[in-house]
C-alpha cells in the first residue's frame, strides 16, 4: 500500500528540520573544538558573552528550556531552569559533553514529540515573557533558528580569536 502523500510530507519536514538541528548542533562543537580555557572565557563582543558563556546559553536556554522543560514538560528539566547566560562556568570538556547529553536528551524528546499538538507546558510570564507559542513546529523553529544563529555568532568568534574559519566560500 502506497503512502497518501499528505501523510509523507510532515514526517519529511520535520526530518529535514531534524537534520539541519543535529548539523547546527555539531557545527557549534566543530566551531569551539580545540578552544583552550582562556579563548572560551574570552569576551567577544561588547555586550560580553563569551564562547563559553554562548555555548552555555545554548544548552540551558535551548536545549533545556525549549526541548525538555516546554515541549517535553519533563519535570526534572522544568527544576533544572536557570538563564544560561549566568550559569556557573563549565570547563571546555565537561561544557562540550554536557552540550552534547542535552542534545541527545532534545533528541529524545522531538523523537516523541506530537509537533502539530501546542507544547505541554509554558512557562510563567516572569520567567519567560515573549509570546506563546502554538505547536511543537513552532518550538523546533525556535531551537533551529537559536542554534543556527549562534552557531554563526561562535563562528565570528572563533575568527576574532584565532583567525579559524568554519566555511570559506570564495
Amino acid at each position: 500500500m502506497t503512502e497518501d502523500r499528505t501523510d509523507a510530507e510532515p514526517r519529511l519536514a520535520r526530518d529535514l528540520l531534524l537534520t539541519r538541528l543535529e548539523a547546527g548542533r555539531e557545527h557549534v562543537l566543530q566551531t569551539i573544538e580545540g578552544l583552550d580555557e582562556r579563548a572560551l572565557g574570552t569576551v567577544v563582543a561588547p555586550s560580553g558573552w563569551t564562547p563559553r558563556s554562548m555555548v552555555s546559553h545554548l544548552l540551558h536556554d535551548v536545549e533545556i528550556f525549549w526541548l525538555q522543560a516546554v515541549l517535553g514538560a519533563d519535570q526534572v528539566a522544568i527544576s533544572r531552569l536557570r538563564d544560561g547566560w549566568t550559569a556557573p562556568p563549565l570547563p571546555g570538556p565537561e561544557l562540550r559533553a554536557t552540550y552534547r547529553a542535552e542534545a541527545d536528551r532534545g533528541n529524545r524528546v522531538l523523537a516523541e514529540a506530537d509537533l502539530d499538538a501546542p507544547p505541554a507546558w509554558w512557562p510563567p510570564s516572569e520567567m519567560f515573557g515573549g509570546p506563546r507559542l502554538a505547536s511543537g513546529w513552532e518550538v523546533l523553529l525556535r531551537v533551529l533558528e537559536e542554534t543556527s544563529v549562534h552557531a554563526g555568532h561562535l563562528d565570528m568568534a572563533r575568527e576574532h580569536l584565532d583567525g579559524r574559519q568554519h566555511l570559506v566560500v570564495t
